[in-house]
This record gives C-alpha cells, sequence and structure tokens, in this order.
C-alpha cells in the first residue's frame, strides 16, 4: 500500500512553475516515509518554497485517527504591507484548506500553524528593503479507500497549490491541467 501512495506522489500533476524533487524523509515518526520538497520559480527567481512528508504506519497511529499523515512546510516571500493585516494568518490557513478541497484530497484532523515575519534591516545592512513573508506548517490525517489504501497525488497537487497560492501566483482556472513540472531541475 505504501508504495502505491509513493506512485501516487510521483504522479502528482504540479504546476509548471514548481521544481520538484524527492528528498530524504524523516525514518524515526512512522515505519514508513516518503517527501518531496519544491520551489516556486519564476524566471530563475524563486518565490517561495516547501516540502510535504507522507508518513504512513500500517498499525495505525492514535494522534493521527488512521494509517497515513501529511506533513507540509511553506515558505513565501509576501508584500510587507500585507502583513499589517490581521487577517493574514486565517487566510493562509484557508489557502490550505481550499486547495485540499479542490484537489478532492480527503482528509481528517488537520494541525497546523501560520506564522507572518517582517525582516526589516538596521546598521550597516540599513539599505536592505523590508521584507516579509508567510509560513505555514500543517499536518493532516489522508483518508484511505476500503481497502486502506492511499491516492496521494491529490494531497501532493493541494500542497503545490498551496506553494503557489502563498507566493502569490494566480489561480488555474477551472478546466485547465496545468503541464507537469520538470522534477528534479534544481539549481539550474
Amino acid at each position: 500500500m505504501f508504495k502505491r501512495a509513493v506512485a501516487g506522489m510521483r504522479q502528482a500533476a504540479l504546476r509548471p512553475e514548481l521544481v520538484c524533487e524527492e528528498m530524504p524523509a524523516p525514518q524515526r515518526i512512522a515505519p514508513f516515509s516518503a517527501a518531496l520538497s519544491a520551489d516556486v520559480r519564476i524566471d530563475d527567481e524563486d518565490l517561495g518554497t516547501g516540502r510535504i512528508i507522507l508518513l504512513h504506519d500500517p498499525a495505525g497511529n492514535d494522534a493521527w485517527g488512521g494509517t497515513f499523515r501529511c506533513v507540509a512546510y511553506v515558505r513565501a516571500d509576501v508584500d510587507p504591507e500585507a502583513i499589517a493585516d490581521e487577517l493574514l494568518a486565517d487566510v493562509g490557513w484557508s489557502w490550505l484548506t481550499e486547495a485540499l478541497a479542490a484537489h478532492g484530497a480527503a482528509y481528517s484532523a488537520p494541525s497546523g500553524s501560520v506564522t507572518v515575519v517582517a525582516t526589516t534591516s538596521f546598521g550597516s545592512m540599513a539599505d536592505e528593503p523590508r521584507s516579509a513573508q508567510v509560513e505555514i506548517r500543517a499536518s493532516w490525517t489522508a483518508e484511505t479507500d476500503s481497502a486502506g489504501g492511499l491516492d496521494s497525488a491529490p494531497h501532493v497537487e493541494a500542497w503545490g497549490e498551496l506553494m503557489c497560492t502563498a507566493a502569490g501566483l494566480e489561480p488555474v482556472p477551472e478546466g485547465v491541467t496545468p503541464m507537469p513540472s520538470r522534477r528534479g531541475q534544481r539549481g539550474r
């Protein structure tokens, strides 16, 4: 079952702005794990970064309420003026839940945090422009089919959409399928 879930991760249709590759997954959290990392890149400029980890415990995990858990991280630059909006964290969380719903990723037990950070430089760095970032850390239990298997592609696609939304990209119009990203083309 885990091999099928990993295959789904690899087959997820991600936007071409995402440069994605497999990465080592943590080994102590669950008996089985796999992970992807990605950058949102336009014209050789990185606008955001993230990773998603798929955890699997065939015996189930009471804390998860299931056998598969997705753990995601997304960080993107935002307009420094946007951080004045006290609802930005709430909006950041809605980007996740809306992406999961849009991709039909059945889930339960979501948890996480949204952090908004502003940076202002001083002293010898005073000429640096103000910057701001939003950071989303989330996990959710991925619901399995009646045989206990998981189609992980919708979860990975939702994570990809979350990354692009956080980085400020316009959504892909309904009915348009994004061309798959070029996996493994980092650091060109």
